[in-house]
């Protein structure tokens, strides 16, 4: 697979502020990438320096080889699916789609073949002679895909595109969304805050925090090998805690000594230890490695969510075993289930759920007057 968008040492500044620092990115050709951080980290800056919306103040972009800074979007083989559709409300879905290529003045039989083409591609067959304004939010999200992609860019940008559906929908259209992907083979890169969004759809998650990029890696090596407290509570759930390396595959934290898989790192190192909640096993106060008391717990539908206090660290647990609340229990963890970081500027930051609160969770997305959550620079 051939490199066809690179980022080189990227940096941008609005205000005076440092909004991209040295960013150094490769997107490969048919991947579809996902940009996932918090409000403000940058992620829609990237994507929109790709598309040549914002001019970077230092750095290149490459596109299949060539540098392409100074070229305007609509010379970029480069389309963009923005969370506001921006439909034409006087035009029907079919006239919605063909826009681009009638503005190519391209042989009416040949728009009509592309057209029908893409509809069924995007599961919209029978819905061409429709007016816009009366589809659902997702049939909407469809004809703008269509629009995007009828006029066959080699990379595909969409920020935020699911942003205004609602759960059930998203999920949907999440799947539909990696069918189109997989079937024309376009680059996707895509942004979200959502978690789960870039786990389930991406082949690449590039993961944002502060201007810079935390880490690269598939679905699966950012969920069990996070390089730091950032990556590892920002995607799923982590408790992390401060621990010693003692040797390899010798690690000690809260107050114990485990076996655990990890190695490389000094003799008697600091480091962060990160145990996600699924991989703890509640067992009776006597067989524990780490013994505590039962502070909360939540039923989830398929487990229910413990919060224990250890020795004043609080722990979440995600277990189908019910306790109660003031209980004394005991938790057992395999070597496998550990996972071992660098001590980083973000240690000490995360992974204490003495305050876990899913409200808390909600409030990283700030709504702007309209609604609309706020773009970051």
């Amino acid at each position: 697979m051939k490199k066809l968008v690179e980022l080189k040492n990227i940096s941008k500044e609005f205000d005076g502020e440092l909004v991209l620092d040295n960013i150094n990115l490769d997107i490969m050709d048919k991947e579809f990438v996902t940009l996932l951080g918090p409000s403000g980290c940058g992620k829609t800056t990237t994507l929109r320096i790709i598309g040549g919306f914002v001019t970077p103040d230092e750095g290149d972009v490459i596109f299949d080889g060539e540098r392409i800074n100074d070229l305007p979007p609509y010379k970029r083989q480069v389309n963009t699916v923005f969370q506001k559709y921006a439909l034409f409300p006087h035009l029907n879905v079919f006239e919605n789609v063909a826009f681009g290529l009638r503005l190519k003045k391209l042989p009416e039989k040949e728009i009509n073949e592309r057209v029908m083409n893409m509809l069924k591609t995007v599961a919209l067959s029978g819905f061409e002679r429709k007016n816009v304004t009366l589809l659902s939010g997702g049939q909407q999200q469809r004809v703008a895909i269509a629009r995007a992609l009828i006029n066959e860019p080699r990379v595909l940008l969409l920020d935020e595109p699911l942003g205004a559906l609602d759960l059930k929908l998203r999920k949907d259209m999440q799947n539909e969304l990696k069918n189109i992907q997989k079937q024309t083979g376009i680059t996707f890169i895509y942004v979200t805050h959502d978690q789960e969004e870039a786990l389930s759809m991406s082949d690449i998650v590039v993961v944002m925090a502060d201007g810079k990029i935390q880490q690269i890696g598939t679905p699966t090596d950012i969920y069990n090998e996070p390089v730091n407290a950032f990556v590892a509570d920002f995607i799923g759930e982590s408790n992390i805690v401060d621990g010693v390396m003692l040797e390899d595959k010798r690690v000690r934290f809260s107050g114990h000594t485990f076996d655990c898989l990890d190695g490389g790192f000094g003799k008697n190192e600091p480091v962060d230890v990160v145990v996600r909640p699924e991989d703890v096993d509640v067992v009776s106060e006597d067989k524990g490695m780490l013994k505590g008391v039962v502070t909360a717990i939540t039923f989830k539908g398929v487990h229910y969510e413990i919060i224990v206090d250890i020795g004043g660290f609080k722990w979440m647990i995600q277990s189908t075993d019910y306790v109660d609340i003031d209980a004394k229990i005991g938790l057992y963890i395999e070597p496998d289930a550990i996972h071992i970081m660098k001590k980083s500027e973000y240690s000490g930051q995360f992974g204490d759920y003495s305050s876990f609160s899913e409200e808390f969770d909600e409030l990283d997305v700030v709504p702007d007057e309209d609604g609309e959550e706020d773009a970051d620079e």
